[in-house]
């Protein structure tokens, strides 16, 4: 047994720390995992989201129909018109914990923050802040550094209309190396508009606004031609739901709490899950399989709780059980909505019952035909000793358990998980030497992938390497199980890796689209070139970063070009992949469809894809001939 080291433990021991310290020395409790700005659910969105927040709770309660957002640079600037913070605590409101109106259910019924927490984290983790309120002609402005007041300035006469104006740029001793990405602002905003009917955002002079809340959304994140049935609408106190049913697979489920986006879902999301299928077998009045009404479902929830119970700050996750105090179980609540207002708009409409009914059944003859191949696809897959010949797995995934320590530090941790999909023992290896061995894992991929356009998921379990990377990911009854946050695909910036890239591109997007949906998927950016003199060395991602390079370095520095990854020693692959890894997210932007996707990538060769290959990838020509 293992001696057990004797330490002192005294009052000097305990610390307490201020609320600034706190915050910045534990930033995952409060905004998640920090990032540079390449996914969606990094730090620097979050702290836009919890000032934009503010600005929706105050529409929500009837106060300012619109919402005006500017990014200059670095500093982002957020203003709304609704009441304004009261000028006498526009200090207090943004610097002091446990400070704020929406401890007060009458002032913030049905907000999305609840604790007071938000604006002093954005506070404090921003090298520069700033707020000013205006309120019934009159103003007041305090600034503040990493959450320090450095100025209050007296109340002025003004002229503005009554609101909030938030300034701050994001600390980049925390935040390295961000940058903003404007499809991921864009896609934030437009939910914002979707759950909010009317209300008018304006961002760096574009306009967001919808008419016709979840249907708009679903219209934009679907393709009608692909649809199996006109989008179903229904709302009532409360609740709003759209959904239809399109030819992908898996579920594509968007969840929403008053106003803000559940990525994780939560028990709204279960509720919705289980009372549609209820009210699907009432109707048609059989006991179809639960996997068979969902798959292939598009749909969007939304629901308005009183003072939600969220499983972290970050808030994407639902965990409250009742509506309100003394009201219906989230379960009864949404089941008695759909029993009533789907059951009611099926009879009314016969054919969309008709063609959902048919969805349904595809679903089940499909299932039925894969039930033989699946049993002996897992049995492979067990025979395989997945996890010592293909995965080098890391200690902590989205699967276990949280340990003896801070739930939400766990929670925060666990969005880090991240898997290299790689091909080579070379490549493998020395990302397998140099990773984090506690949130990061490795896949090797044995020769390049089968082209799986246009094929069933029927491949899937008959070819060795999809059925093996699909049980590493726990993917194969859906998202739920998903056993890292960040699926990353790490291939030669060569002419096989670039192939490789659009193979493994085309098997999410073809049998788990909601990977790239949900923003897991991305592609790992690794140095072309290395310059270094006897003082320093500089790792380059591009021509035109050599070429800077070398012009810092001067005196005819060493170039060295890496063809792959296997060149990479183990030492400097720990350097690319660690809290400066630059990883090019997979985005399916607005309009976007992935059957057109993938027809015009990897279908059969035109032209125009040609043009596309020569002009924007940059490889040679013989690409066009590998890629068929």
């Amino acid at each position: 047994m293992a001696e057990i080291k004797q330490t002192n433990y005294t009052e000097d021991d305990i610390k307490s720390l201020d609320w600034k310290e706190h915050i910045r020395l534990r930033p995952g409790m409060y905004i998640g995992k920090l990032g540079d700005g390449s996914a969606p659910d990094d730090g620097i969105y979050v702290l836009m989201k919890e000032i934009i927040d503010n600005c929706i709770d105050e529409h929500t309660m009837g106060y300012g129909k619109h919402v005006d957002i500017l990014i200059e640079d670095k500093m982002v600037s957020i203003r709304d018109y609704g009441r304004g913070i009261p000028l006498g605590k526009v200090v207090d409101v943004v610097s002091k914990i446990n400070t704020g109106a929406k401890y007060d259910s009458n002032a913030f019924q049905k907000s999305v923050g609840l604790n007071g927490v938000g604006s002093k984290a954005v506070n404090a983790l921003s090298s520069y802040f700033k707020v000013t309120a205006y309120r019934e002609g009159k103003e007041k402005t305090a600034e503040f550094e990493r959450g320090f007041l450095i100025k209050e300035h007296k109340e002025i006469k003004s002229s503005e209309e009554n609101g909030t104006m938030v300034s701050f740029i994001a600390d980049e001793n925390i935040f390295r190396n961000y940058h903003f990405r404007n499809e991921f602002i864009d896609g934030q905003l437009w939910n914002y508009c979707y759950l909010n009917a009317g209300l008018v955002i304006k961002f760096n002079n574009k306009r967001y606004v919808s008419k016709n809340g979840l249907l708009d959304l679903l219209q934009h994140k679907t393709n009608p031609d692909e649809l199996c049935y006109p989008i179903i609408h229904l709302k009532g106190e409360d609740i709003e739901v759209a959904l239809s049913h399109n030819n992908d697979y898996g579920e594509d489920i968007f969840s929403f709490v008053n106003g803000q986006y559940t990525t994780q879902g939560g028990t709204h999301q279960q509720a919705f899950r289980e009372a549609y299928v209820k009210v699907i077998r009432d109707f048609f009045k059989k006991d179809y399989d639960a996997s068979d009404i969902r798959t292939s479902i598009v749909a969007a929830v939304s629901v308005r709780v009183q003072e939600p119970v969220f499983e972290s700050q970050t808030k994407t996750k639902l965990g409250s059980q009742y509506v309100f105090e003394g009201g219906p179980s989230m379960k009864k609540f949404i089941e008695e909505f759909l029993l009533k207002e789907l059951d009611n708009y099926l009879h009314r409409n016969p054919t969309i019952a008709d063609a959902l009914k048919k969805r349904i059944e595809q679903n089940e003859k499909e299932r039925k035909e894969l039930a033989g191949i699946k049993k002996l696809a897992n049995e492979r897959a067990k025979k395989a000793n997945l996890h010592n010949k293909k995965l080098r797995d890391c200690r902590v995934h989205l699967n276990d358990e949280p340990p003896s320590k801070n739930k939400q530090e766990f929670i925060a941790t666990q969005t880090n998980s991240t898997i290299f999909i790689t091909e080579g023992d070379s490549a493998s290896g020395s990302i397998t030497k140099s990773r984090n061995v506690d949130t990061q894992a490795v896949f090797s991929l044995r020769g390049k992938p089968l082209n799986c356009f246009g094929l069933t998921k029927k491949v899937v379990y008959e070819n060795e390497e999809f059925n093996l990377l699909q049980h590493a990911l726990n993917i194969e009854d859906g998202l739920e199980g998903l056993r890292y946050n960040n699926i990353v695909i790490a291939t030669d910036a060569d002419v096989d890796g670039m192939h490789i890239r659009l193979l493994l591109m085309t098997f999410f997007l073809q049998f788990f689209p909601d990977l790239v949906k949900r923003g897991h998927v991305y592609i790992l950016e690794t140095p072309l070139f290395r310059v270094r003199n006897k003082q320093e060395t500089i790792y380059c991602y591009d021509e035109t970063e050599k070429q800077r390079a070398v012009r810092k370095l001067g005196n005819k520095p060493e170039i060295t070009r890496f063809k792959g990854l296997g060149e990479i020693s183990p030492e400097e692959f720990g350097k690319f992949i660690g809290q400066d890894i630059r990883l090019q997210p997979v985005i399916l932007e607005q309009g976007d469809h992935i059957q057109h996707l993938l027809e015009y990538y990897m279908g059969k060769n035109t032209p125009q894809r040609q043009d596309f290959i020569i002009d924007n990838l940059r490889v040679e020509l013989d690409l066009i001939e590998e890629l068929n």
